[in-house]
């Protein structure tokens, strides 16, 4: 097996980089006699670089894609051509075509699983004919799913604002190279792959993040791998979710709810834009984003956001706070956010309220309380400002929290100052939530319906969950106390060094947190209907309430 740290960079270009190799390789014949050893390395190596040659040769013949001015990537080197990568994958082989192979869906956590889930409840087509109408029977129902949670390396959010984009597109091709390999890891502690899973014949893209910053890189990798297979997103997807909300010569606003990372991408926006002009509406529809930070994080139980344990303010702590430079707490306005300071859920350094020094976030119910204030407060400041008529939840683990949301909402409508109702003649009474899974499940059906791949046989109870946890085995990684990547080293590395920093393994009360696993069985239970390794009981019995 390769290394760990799996120097892949320098697999095959250079003649020189492969007689390196080679001449490392070797040193395992030290033990014979000096002429002999000398002949049996060299032929070795005239029958490596031949079989090297041919298998460059061959992959630059079969992909009409590739050209000398679209050189390959590290990750894509790694992938396409040096067979002694943990990350190779031999396309050539590849049948993507075939009606029984399951459709892979990936996020950078368990949100995705938001999408699955619709997928997996969706009912809008006849199942012998696939017209359109419900025939109440779900439309996906012979199929099976293989999903990853990335979740040794989210919030893929936080890429962008620390300068490693790139760093996140890796990552993204690297789940996409999972999905599409027969391998993964048993547990954290295997040693060797197990080569038993199969590949896909659709992939969904269940996070938007991805979809901005990854999409038409996973394209153009597809492309270079010579594979045909669809990749669907969710941003094109909740674009037209939100318009249809509106007639078309209809005025109002779109609230954009995501990810720091997307609404920074700006690909919602623009596509909004893009899908209104190509319907030909005429109303002024104006758009109002705002950057969830540390909501993903929280529905994760990511420690640097949110903490159950804690009953005092911690001095990891990454979201919003009096003093954050991009997303501070006004106290002028702590009537409207409403906070509950109950159970531990915020945390202060001293007992009043108004009179903290230090204010954290530690509830998901907070987080959704700062972040739509803070969304409305942009609209209040806004002399033109059109109602908010649709909030679109554009990041997959925000439909977790739709009672929260609709909560806050009815809360801010009825908001009252001297008697005036400061946010009512900015929004709607009832705000219509966009999640984005309905139409990726439309987008999905097309596609096999046009390419006749529907499994005649399949069942969603084969469906697979996999999720990535960090490389023990890999000495640079570098963890805090709950076997987490720590902050620094997570966005401290960079594109290019290929390494196998994570270990994907089946889902598992050891790497899934009870409080995510009872929000999962509330929020989304025919998909975990289907997750069995979480229908034992764990080992632990102490989970707190979801707040």
């Amino acid at each position: 097996m390769a290394d760990k740290r799996g120097d892949d960079s320098a697999a095959g270009i250079d003649n020189s980089i492969i007689l390196n190799k080679l001449s490392v390789g070797d040193s395992w014949y030290t033990d014979k006699e000096p002429n002999t050893m000398e002949t049996t390395t060299f032929i070795k190596q005239v029958g490596r670089l031949i079989i090297i040659g041919l298998t460059i040769g061959n992959y630059s013949c079969t992909n009409t894609a590739r050209n000398d001015e679209d050189p390959l990537t590290p990750i894509e080197q790694a992938i396409l051509v040096d067979t002694g990568s943990f990350y190779y994958v031999d396309f050539h082989r590849y049948q993507a075509d075939g009606a029984q192979l399951p459709i892979g869906v990936f996020d950078s956590g368990t949100g995705g699983l938001t999408v699955l889930d619709a997928i997996v409840r969706f009912d809008a087509y006849g199942n012998t004919d696939q017209t359109t109408g419900s025939d109440g029977q779900v439309d996906f129902g012979k199929e099976r799913f293989i999903y990853l949670a990335d979740q040794a390396n989210m919030p893929y959010g936080n890429y962008h604002s620390e300068h490693k984009t790139d760093l996140l597109i890796e990552h993204i091709l690297k789940d996409v190279q999972f999905l599409l390999s027969d391998r993964y890891y048993s547990d954290a502690k295997a040693e060797s792959p197990l080569g038993k899973k199969q590949q896909i014949k659709a992939l969904v893209v269940a996070c938007n993040t991805a979809t901005a910053y990854g999409k038409e890189s996973i394209e153009a990798f597809l492309q270079k791998a010579g594979i045909d297979i669809p990749v669907i997103g969710v941003i094109d997807a909740g674009a037209r979710g939100a318009l249809d909300v509106f007639d078309p010569t209809e005025d109002g606003s779109i609230g954009v709810f995501a990810t720091v990372g997307t609404i920074a991408s700006k690909g919602y926006e623009r596509t909004i834009l893009r899908i209104k002009n190509e319907r030909g509406y005429s109303g002024d529809i104006q758009v109002y984003s705002q950057g969830g930070h540390g909501v993903a994080e929280a529905v994760d139980e990511e420690p640097d956001f949110i903490n159950h344990q804690s009953t005092s303010p911690r001095s990891n702590y990454r979201g919003p706070g009096l003093k954050h430079p991009e997303y501070a707490i006004d106290k002028a306005l702590m009537d409207v956010y409403s906070f509950d300071f109950s159970d531990g859920d915020m945390l202060c350094d001293d007992e009043s309220a108004m009179d903290c020094n230090i204010l954290q976030l530690n509830s998901t119910e907070n987080y959704i309380r700062y972040h739509l204030v803070s969304l409305m407060e942009q609209l209040r400041n806004q002399p033109s400002a059109r109602p908010l008529k649709a909030l679109l939840l554009g990041c997959t683990h925000y439909p977790y929290l739709t009672d929260e949301i609709h909560k806050v909402l009815g809360e801010l409508y009825s908001y009252q100052r001297d008697g005036k109702y400061i946010y009512r003649p900015l929004m709607d009474k009832n705000v219509v939530l966009i999640d984005p899974a309905e139409n990726v499940s439309h987008e999905l059906h097309a596609y096999l319906k046009d390419k006749r791949l529907f499994n005649p046989s399949g069942n969603l109870r084969g469906s697979e969950f996999f999720i990535s946890v960090p490389n023990p085995d890999n000495t640079a990684v570098k963890t805090d106390s709950l076997g987490r990547f720590t902050y620094d080293y997570k966005y401290g590395r960079n594109a290019g060094d290929i390494q196998e920093y994570v270990k994907v393994v089946p889902f598992s009360h050891a790497n899934i947190p009870n409080e995510v696993v009872h929000r999962m069985e509330s929020a989304i239970p025919e998909t975990f209907k289907l997750i069995n390794a979480l229908h034992r009981p764990s080992e632990s019995q102490n989970a707190k309430t979801i707040k």
